[in-house]
């Protein structure tokens, strides 16, 4: 066919980004630093989804689903717990987490503005990762039912700091590539 051309299903930036972002969770779990002291029953909240978000957000969805992917096989292969040693907790709802997030961006911006697009996609993007996993855990019986109110107050906190963490990076990231901003130097 004359004239048509193909595109890459990934493109160098976007192998790029899915790698940096993917290593920053693997960063954030391995040093514990994706982990926020909170004051519930866990004892702690986790930003180790926010990269899948970001990613799905800055890249798209195979992007997001991707650095999903890899942190959902971080999480299983650092599994001490049961619960997390099954691919269908630990793997599976990670997958969507970015997936989510960008759909929920990418709808939500014409209605609602830049900001509260990215903070409901940060939100929306969290909640899968919590929902999904307890689901699944309640799902394969890993988890009672009674088991899931008492981990609310952590879903909350883990959204308003993804949310958070999701604005301020995505708009930072977004006034770097179009030179917005100035320079301070």
């Amino acid at each position: 066919m004359q004239g048509t051309t193909t595109q890459p299903i990934l493109s160098v930036r976007k192998i790029v980004v899915t790698g940096v972002l993917a290593a920053v969770a693997v960063l954030l779990g391995s040093t514990r630093l994706g982990f926020i002291p909170v004051p519930n029953i866990t004892g702690s909240a986790t930003i180790m989804h926010v990269p899948a978000i970001l990613g799905g957000i800055l890249e798209g969805p195979l992007v997001g689903a991707l650095i999903g992917t890899i942190f959902g096989l971080f999480s299983f292969l650092q599994a001490t717990s049961p619960l997390f040693k099954n691919p269908l907790v630990s793997i599976f709802p990670r997958i969507w987490i970015g997936v989510v997030a960008y759909y929920a961006y990418i709808l939500a911006r014409p209605r609602l503005g830049e900001v509260r697009a990215l903070a409901l996609a940060g939100v929306l993007g969290s909640l899968t990762n919590t929902t999904l996993v307890l689901g699944m855990a309640v799902l394969v019986r890993l988890l009672p039912p009674a088991a899931i109110p008492p981990i609310i107050p952590q879903a909350i906190a883990e959204f308003i700091i993804a949310a958070f963490i999701t604005v301020v990076v995505v708009t930072l990231w977004k006034r770097l590539e179009t030179g917005e901003g100035g320079s301070s130097v």
